[in-house]
């Protein structure tokens, strides 16, 4: 398995996996599968403040993941969301680690300082993983969402990426951080 930054035309095999996440489950909240033009932009879009990096099994796509703003306002800027997805057919598999490895330290290099991650509740796949990169349960926000006739939990789970200096800069962006030579070296 290789990782590397997804391009926009990555969009077509994502969709494949996202599709039947919004469609059949509420592990996304979204209810509409975004169409084609609207992923890629989301591609292009999130590559501003963070990476967005596929995992490729075997010539296919068999993972990505990406981190988000966590919120808006200046002050959270220190701050991501971070969410992957694995190809159905490879959960279990270590696509999954491998990608939240790869991000979290490309993170940690751009200089944010915490992690955060919503998991809709019950997903003891989604715990286990975030666990097992160091995420440690913050939190459940009971009943947040509506779905496939459902009221649904979220549960948030965070990460210390590294200390929170007294006068942190802002964070690098992902274009300066990942040519970094240590980014190479990982």
């Amino acid at each position: 398995m290789t990782v590397r930054l997804a391009v926009p035309e990555d969009a077509g095999a994502m969709l494949e996996i996202y599709g039947p996440i919004v469609r059949e489950t509420a592990i996304s909240f979204e209810t509409e599968v975004p169409g084609l033009k609207d992923f890629r932009g989301r591609i292009e879009k999130y590559h501003l403040h963070a990476p967005w990096l596929a995992c490729e099994a075997e010539g296919r796509l068999a993972g990505y993941a990406y981190a988000t703003r966590y919120r808006e306002r200046l002050a959270y800027q220190w701050s991501v969301e971070c969410t992957v997805y694995v190809h159905d057919r490879l959960r279990g598999q270590g696509v999954g680690a491998l990608l939240y490895r790869n991000l979290l330290h490309a993170l940690r290099m751009q200089g944010y300082c915490n992690a955060y991650a919503a998991i809709t509740l019950p997903n003891p796949a989604s715990v286990r993983l975030h666990e097992a990169q160091g995420f440690r349960s913050i939190g459940v926000y009971e009943g947040v969402g509506y779905k496939l006739g459902g009221w649904h939990d979220v549960g948030w789970w965070g990460l210390r990426l590294q200390e929170q200096p007294a006068r942190p800069e802002p964070p690098r962006p992902p274009g300066e951080a990942l040519t970094a030579m240590e980014w190479e070296a990982s």
